[in-house]
């Protein structure tokens, strides 16, 4: 979770708007069961009478109210009211603390007021000539007033709410209000606020997901151009401590789990706790003393997560290492499907196929089952708490002590509650997968790199470089091996002579090549590129120098010409001179758009001998001091090896060429072979002088020339 949130860092602006949006969406989405409330309690129950204070009031109503009330809250009756040129009274308080403080204040008059009325026939003319005559004083009034309320009991609240605004009613139906309208203008009302609320939240809620999806995908980006300029910069250890089919997974399937989960962040988890916190102080607003149901709502969900979770989170750790599993084994079936085809291994090829997918749907599909479960629990957990909020409601309704609208407030109120931990359980169910995906991303992030770049390079002082390349008592070890793969090597690359490296398979010609441009760093000796260590030189600087051909042709998807010119600032003039010497224009000049003909991913449209021709074009194009062929010339004919040979040497005579071959007739006229066996240097000099005094050159010679080959050779040397 820390590894998601911290990819947030940069876009805190837009996750700060969001938040700001969520608590307005919430504020909304909490405000309308009050107005439902209002609307059954208020609008339907009570004609519209929101308080039990009059909004217009008569004169005698205003006198007979001040009986009832200590000179105290006469006053502020008074206070409350301004006088019309009818002599009626109009109400000028506006704020809901101010009206409640008033109920209370005028709740128990109005209620006393009516009583008389129906119970003892006494009107309030009578009283107040009782009263100035002496008959009975202010206090007992109030004394009276007390004692009713007493005998009301624990419903004097309701009693006294209920009937007070019947004496309301009555008021308003004595001024000459039409009831009817009054009501309908209530409900109208009530129910534009809630119109109001709900565009609002609409609006809210779509601008907040439109600026979660932007800072999801904003993020994806980030972490896709982050592993890609980190894949990019690791050496070839680095590639195969991942494995090519892990990293792109890491790059596409790992990545994308984590995008998905940051817009749900954003939208849900984000929203979740407004929304529960919001409900749960609205409910103690409602005073329902239903408080208990929604613990127990919450208690039960949060058990069942935690069961579900502890079952699935093994699980969902697991999947993504059966995903890349499965991306292996797809790669290798694709990229070797007609070697497969050669050997007739269709049948084996799709029984490991098939273990690796189902292993991953067994995982899935128990992962699946097992969430499958939480929705219908979570319906369940939900109607039962609906079904208790009824029973004990309905029991407080049928008592007085609650009204029908609160209890239907209470209920929104709770699915909201419940339907916030919902949608944190809905999440819960990804976060563990996303967050396994976060790691797996992070830990390619944080691999340090083995090759760097020094801090002060040595390059930067040098303008004019020839090319000359020397091995320093050069040793090289796999990381993890326990012997050198190369030991000792010493030797010096000139420009304008070519140096050739042959020796039998596993001798590690290719290892030493790959030295050069710091595919890997020499782990004993140093190399020196004009006397200058490669390791004080930047990475750029060194491959700008370096034309490289590597054993397995690899072309890019795009144009002949594309791949040509793949070095960048290559002309059109130098594209064709390479494509000339690389033997590559006839096969070129026979397609019908030429240069501009297509080029599939990795080739697969060329021959390998055309693939390799075209590769060696690409080096020669880019025009560098130091040339690197590593058995570039295998997949050539004889007559084209020879003419394509003998016009590299023209376009080489500035540059120093090295040559790793398995045939001996691609070197014989290299100006000097170095011969290596089991990873040292066991002969070094011209063919004459090896086939003179080296026995491993020798026996080469012999196993690839015949005798009247090598007399030939001899002869024509």
């Amino acid at each position: 979770m820390g590894k998601i949130l911290k990819n947030l860092g940069r876009h805190k602006l837009a996750v700060f708007v969001i938040f700001l949006l969520l608590i307005v969406q919430a504020y909304c989405d909490l405000s309308l069961p009050q107005y439902m409330s209002d609307i059954v309690d208020i609008g339907i129950q009570q004609s519209g009478i929101a308080y039990a204070v009059p909004e217009e009031m008569r004169e005698d109503t205003m006198e007979n109210l001040c009986l009832f009330l200590s000179e105290q809250d006469a006053k502020k009756l008074r206070d409350s009211y301004q006088e019309l040129s009818n002599g009626n009274y109009e109400l000028t308080l506006q704020e809901n603390v101010e009206l409640e403080e008033l109920e209370r204040i005028l709740g128990m008059p109005l209620v006393v007021m009516s009583s008389m009325t129906e119970e003892t026939g006494m009107d309030m003319e009578t009283l107040r000539t009782m009263l100035d005559s002496g008959q009975i004083t202010k206090e007992q009034i109030l004394e009276t007033e007390e004692q009713a309320k007493k005998q009301m009991g624990d419903m004097s609240e309701s009693i006294i709410s209920q009937k007070a605004r019947l004496m309301v009613r009555e008021e308003y139906e004595a001024l000459g209000y039409h009831m009817e309208d009054y009501q309908n203008r209530y409900m109208l009302r009530t129910g534009g606020k809630m119109l109001a609320m709900t565009v609002v939240m609409t609006l809210a809620s779509i601008v907040a997901g439109l600026l979660a999806s932007r800072v999801s995908a904003k993020v994806g980006r980030d972490l896709r151009g982050k592993v890609f300029k980190k894949v990019v910069a690791f050496s070839n250890h680095e590639i195969e401590q991942f494995s090519t089919a892990s990293l792109i997974t890491r790059s596409t399937n790992d990545i994308q789990q984590v995008q998905m989960v940051t817009v749900l962040l954003l939208r849900m988890i984000m929203y979740a706790p407004i929304i529960g916190i919001g409900g749960v102080v609205k409910v103690a607003g409602t005073k329902t003393g239903m408080g208990w149901i929604i613990g127990v709502a919450v208690g039960s969900i949060i058990l069942l997560v935690g069961v579900l979770m502890s079952v699935t989170m093994p699980r969902f750790k697991k999947m993504q290492t059966l995903v890349d599993r499965l991306n292996l084994v797809s790669r290798e079936i694709l990229t070797g499907i007609s070697v497969i085809r050669a050997f007739s291994r269709e049948k084996f090829e799709e029984k490991r196929f098939e273990g690796a997918n189902r292993d991953l749907m067994k995982t899935q599909l128990f992962t699946s089952r097992v969430m499958s479960m939480m929705m219908p629990a979570m319906l369940l957990i939900m109607n039962c708490i609906t079904v208790l909020i009824v029973w004990f409601g309905a029991k407080g309704v049928d008592l007085g002590n609650l009204q029908v609208g609160d209890m239907m407030a209470f209920i929104t109120y709770t699915m909201q509650i419940v339907m916030a931990f919902l949608m944190i359980t809905m999440i819960s169910v990804m976060l563990p997968r996303a967050g396994v995906a976060a790691n797996r991303i992070e830990e390619v992030i944080q691999t340090p790199e083995t090759v760097l770049d020094p801090t002060l390079p040595m390059d930067d002082k040098k303008e004019d470089w020839c090319g000359e390349v020397a091995f320093e008592d050069v040793s090289f070890r796999y990381p993890g091996a326990e012997e050198d793969a190369v030991s000792h090597i010493s030797f010096t690359a000139s420009p304008g002579r070519t140096t050739a490296i042959i020796g039998s398979t596993g001798c590690g010609k290719s290892t030493v090549l790959n030295l050069i441009p710091r595919f890997y760093d020499v782990t004993g000796g140093r190399i020196t590129m004009d006397g200058v260590d490669i390791r004080q030189m930047t990475q750029k600087k060194l491959r700008d120098l370096v034309g490289y051909v590597p054993q397995k042709g690899v072309l890019f998807s795009g144009t002949i010409a594309s791949n040509i010119k793949f070095s960048g600032n290559v002309s059109e003039t130098q594209m064709l001179e390479a494509a000339e010497i690389a033997q590559a224009k006839e096969f070129i000049c026979e397609k019908e758009e030429e240069y501009e003909s297509p080029i599939s991913q990795g080739g697969t449209n060329v021959s390998g001998g055309q693939k390799q021709r075209l590769s060696i074009a690409r080096a020669i194009a880019k025009n560098p001091k130091v040339f690197l062929f590593d058995d570039s010339f295998s997949a050539l004919d004889y007559k084209t090896d020879v003419t394509l040979r003998k016009a590299l040497q023209e376009k080489t005579e500035e540059a120093a060429v090295i040559i790793v071959a398995q045939r001996i007739s691609t070197i014989l006229h290299a100006d000097q072979i170095i011969v290596l066996e089991d990873g040292g240097v066991v002969g070094m000099g011209t063919h004459d002088e090896l086939m003179a005094n080296c026995e491993t050159y020798q026996e080469i010679a012999r196993s690839q020339l015949s005798e009247q080959e090598l007399k030939n050779q001899g002869g024509a040397d």
